[in-house]
């Protein structure tokens, strides 16, 4: 594992959450808190990579949607 990366997401003990406002489709991205950084997935691809991003990062890039 990458300081911003994770291979294989379904490795992690991570309680991944989709937006509320996403469709049926599966064309999203999950969230999960993780240690102190928030992991980013595609819903799609549960057993592919995540991405790790500070808290902050990802506050101020919901903020700006």
């Amino acid at each position: 594992m990458s300081q911003y990366s994770i291979a294989d997401a379904s490795t992690i003990d991570a309680a991944w959450q989709k937006a509320s406002a996403s469709g049926g489709d599966g064309d999203c991205v999950e969230l999960a808190p993780y240690d102190d950084l928030i992991a980013i997935r595609d819903s799609k691809a549960a057993n592919g990579p995540a991405i790790l991003s500070p808290r902050s990062a990802v506050t101020a890039l919901l903020a700006t949607l």
